[in-house]
């Protein structure tokens, strides 16, 4: 074989060697960049609270559920059928507090589970 490939080829090996060994370093070096970066952006926030900046308890005791009855609140209706209601003009639910808050029960002689055989309310 004529020398001047083997030249061409160690050439083109040490080429490559050295472009694999910059993008490396070049890599290394924004990693370290974004490490430093991080370490200034967490210097700059806040730290942790104090005790006296905890949350606490409010003056009557932790707050529980409220269970309640709730009813459908309707749409209201325009006083004319041609206008149009406006935002402000309805409700901020679609249910409201109902005015019956008993639970309601089983009357005696209903069915009981489904498929139980019994004859059901009657």
């Amino acid at each position: 074989m004529n020398p001047t490939y083997f030249e061409m080829a160690a050439a083109t090996t040490v080429l490559s060697a050295a472009a694999a060994f910059a993008g490396g370093l070049l890599i290394a070096g924004a990693l370290v960049w974004a490490v430093l970066l991080g370490i200034r952006v967490r210097k700059g926030e806040p730290g942790p609270p104090r005790p006296d900046e905890q949350p606490r308890l409010p003056e009557g005791g932790p707050v529980h559920e409220i269970r309640e009855r709730r009813e459908p609140d309707e749409v209201p209706v325009a006083k004319d059928e041609s206008e149009r209601l406006m935002p402000y003009e309805l409700h901020q639910a679609g249910s409201k507090r109902s005015t019956d808050q008993k639970v309601p029960r089983w009357a005696p002689g209903s069915s009981g589970s489904f498929g139980s055989g019994g004859p059901g309310r009657t």
